[in-house]
């Protein structure tokens, strides 16, 4: 019988391969494609890292990141993400999160210029397994969104609610363990359709797969491949964006 570390590990597995195939099952012969370059840091800690030791925010964590996205061929800066939130460890391997974003969007990205302004609220889960000479790393990444655009200070009208599932394995080499495999997949649904553009459904599938270097027991670095397949609404041509991604994780 299955003991509940591993129904958890197949659970993770399921969840990649059932948002891949939804990514792999989309209809790319009118797509519209664009190379881009993503940009991310995002670092993570306990509040004594930064020299808060108040013991009543021994469980609390903090959690700040930053994004630029390059579009175009990655000649042109389309997009940045400022993400601060704030989150508390329930236990081993989950963590609660409620935070804000900040998304100024140009060209290609957006036909209209736009900042956008986001709260979200995030259930993260992860833990290290040992399969055979393996020890993966599973992690699952619940997050729902309140976005509004321009005007957002109307939500009566203006709010959209988008739901997002992130299903990741990182797989460490296990002759060079400071170096690993990253396969992750999230899928985008819109939950209401609102007058600056989304229409409930389907938004978009990023499929990521790369290398990972841990530099140190704080930090990780990340690169590789991202495709992303994105429903454009009021035109039979989606987009689908072929992404160099490099990221910097940070663990205080």
């Amino acid at each position: 019988m299955l003991n509940k570390q591993k129904i958890l590990a197949l659970l993770a597995a399921s969840g990649l391969m059932l948002s891949g195939s939804i990514s792999a099952n989309t209809d790319k012969s009118n797509d519209n494609i664009d190379f881009q370059s993503w940009n991310n840091v995002t670092a993570i800690g306990k509040f004594d890292s930064l020299g808060i030791t108040n013991p009543r925010l021994a469980n609390f964590r903090w959690w700040m990141e930053g994004q630029g996205r390059f579009g175009d061929d990655g000649t042109r800066f389309s997009q940045a993400i400022v993400r601060p939130g704030i989150g508390y460890q329930l236990n081993r391997t989950t963590q609660l999160w409620l935070g804000y974003a900040w998304a100024p969007t140009t060209s290609p990205f957006a036909g209209t210029s736009f900042d956008e302004q986001r709260i979200w609220q995030q259930l993260s889960w992860s833990d290290r397994y040992k399969i055979g000479s393996f020890n993966p790393t599973f992690a699952l990444r619940t997050r729902f969104e309140e976005r509004w655009v321009e005007d957002w200070k109307s939500p009566s009208n203006d709010t959209g609610y988008r739901f997002r599932q992130l299903a990741r394995v990182l797989i460490p080499v296990p002759q060079a363990p400071n170096f690993g495999l990253v396969l992750a997949n999230e899928i985008f649904v819109h939950l209401n359709p609102v007058d600056w553009g989304p229409r409930s459904g389907f938004d978009q599938n990023r499929a990521f797969a790369g290398m990972a270097y841990t530099i140190n027991k704080n930090a990780r670095a990340e690169i590789g491949y991202m495709n992303q397949t994105f429903n454009r609404i009021n035109t039979p041509n989606n987009l689908m964006d072929h992404i160099l991604s490099t990221n910097l994780f940070l663990n205080f």
